[in-house]
């Protein structure tokens, strides 16, 4: 069975799917063979598989930064927005139709089943499964049913990663107030957390780490500055900076994007405390 990581963040935009893409490029370097798995997304953005089924387009860009073909068992449930109250479900890369989404969260907890199928699936097939949440864990109104946050983080048994997000502003309360609301058992799954889009004097920040880390007593792995990457993004690592219509290298280089998997994972590695990431999977702490 496969060793695994959890990516969640304090909000939608803390940087998780680029996260988890960084992390599923840099553990390929080091020699792995790793998978991205998120079990349920929200998203237009929609990737077929060479075998016709569908999957979200964010999963897909993750497998390839690991150096994998896409499989639909990386994002089991893809919702599609249809209108403000309803989306299309798609279940392992087939559609059941569009539902009310009062009825699909009613109908969720059903498919667990599906999702720890294609999780063990994935699992046994690769040596690391780097896990995407989605939003926040701290959603109250929604714990109680969660599938994708800390409910899959104790059905895969995964320690997490908490990121927050600087350059919105907030980050040291929004780390602190997640994890006052999550539950004594779900904290004791936080094993650090990272600050992400950071820009400016490192030297002015550097007091807020170590304060950080007295108030919440979870280490901080990390401090991400502001990354210039070329990805295509869901929650990102970094806000996207108008595209000039006229490069159309972004969008059709295989060999250009490439590079920026590259460029992500060795802004990871140069600003994240990776031994102790690598601790994380081990389950030493």
């Amino acid at each position: 069975m496969a060793k695994t990581i959890m990516i969640q963040g304090t909000m939608s935009s803390a940087g998780k799917s680029l996260m988890t893409t960084g992390l599923c490029r840099l553990f390929r370097q080091d020699g792995y063979s790793v998978a991205p798995f998120k079990s349920q997304n929200m998203s237009r953005n929609s990737f077929t598989t060479r075998d016709g089924l569908m999957m979200s387009r964010a999963q897909a860009i993750q497998a390839e930064a690991a150096g994998i073909e896409p499989n639909a068992l990386m994002n089991p449930i893809l919702l599609k927005p249809v209108t403000d109250m309803g989306s299309e479900v798609i279940v392992n890369g087939e559609s059941r139709g569009h539902m009310r989404a009062a009825d699909y969260f009613k109908y969720k907890r059903t498919l667990i089943p599906e999702i720890m199928r294609a999780f063990e699936t994935l699992s046994a097939s690769y040596d690391i499964i780097v896990i995407e949440g989605a939003g926040s864990p701290a959603e109250i109104n929604l714990k109680k049913d969660d599938i994708v946050n800390m409910g899959l983080a104790k059905m895969t048994n995964s320690p997490v990663l908490l990121v927050g997000d600087i350059d919105c502003g907030g980050v040291f309360a929004q780390i602190v107030g997640t994890l006052v609301l999550l539950d004594d058992d779900e904290r004791d799954r936080v094993k650090g957390t990272i600050i992400n889009k950071f820009r400016g004097d490192i030297e002015i920040l550097k007091p807020g780490p170590v304060m950080l880390e007295e108030k919440s007593g979870k280490h901080v792995a990390g401090v991400l500055p502001y990354l210039d990457v070329d990805i295509e993004d869901e929650d990102s690592l970094v806000r996207g900076k108008p595209k000039d219509p006229s490069d159309t290298k972004r969008t059709d280089d295989p060999a250009y994007q490439q590079e920026q998997y590259d460029k992500l994972a060795a802004g990871i590695r140069a600003n994240v405390n990776m031994p102790f990431i690598y601790d994380v999977l081990e389950g030493l702490l």
